[in-house]
């Protein structure tokens, strides 16, 4: 999982909960289930009854006199809306192929496309046996990159030879770009496999 996709769920659960806390307190307060079901409200929550309203009337006019008062508001929102744009934007924006370099080339370092090496690796490890389908990626500064390996192996396959079988395709892979070293991290699951019948 990449980390913005990672950030995005874990801030949008956030604010689902925050979201969902205070609808459910509204309903009770506006269905009367405080009353209802002898429930004791939150401490100093305004909506306790049906006739209540979240804000009340001296609340909403206590600064209205105060200079400060409107250019703070207005400058909160334009935040919220440049905070909420510039997220939006963030999601829409395609990814682009990154550069990674290649050491010890004839000229000068040469920058490859990241998602030829990627798709160059992924299908070396869909050869190997007892790997039903891969998965690769680079992640990491270009000079220093990371190999990320998700692997689905077959029902009979073996983790420990499987292992073995990457780390030699995973030097192959550091040896041909000239790297020190290539860090990599393998994820594995096992395909699921219908029920065996018994005789």
């Amino acid at each position: 999982m990449r980390e913005h996709t990672r950030t995005n769920r874990v801030l949008l659960a956030l604010l689902g909960l925050v979201l969902l806390g205070g609808g459910l307190l509204v309903l009770a307060g506006g269905a009367d289930i405080y009353r209802r079901w002898n429930l004791t409200p939150p401490a100093g929550w305004p909506l306790t009854t049906p006739q209540d309203v979240l804000i009340p009337r001296a609340d909403q006019t206590r600064w209205l006199d105060q200079g400060w008062w409107w250019p703070t508001v207005i400058a909160a929102l334009i935040l919220i809306m440049l905070l909420a744009l510039w997220w939006l934007l963030s999601q829409a924006r395609r990814r682009r192929p990154r550069k990674l370099v290649v050491k010890d080339t004839p000229r000068e370092a040469v920058a490859v496309n990241d998602h030829g090496l990627r798709d160059a690796l992924t299908t070396d490890l869909d050869m190997l046996p007892g790997v039903r389908r891969a998965k690769a990626r680079f992640c990491g500064p270009a000079h220093r990159p990371q190999a990320r390996i998700g692997l689905t192996l077959d029902s009979g396959s073996t983790p420990g030879r499987v292992l073995e079988d990457v780390s030699a395709t995973v030097e192959r892979a550091r040896r041909s770009a000239r790297w020190d070293e290539l860090p990599t991290h393998v994820r594995l699951g096992v395909a699921p496999h219908g029920p065996h019948r018994v005789e």
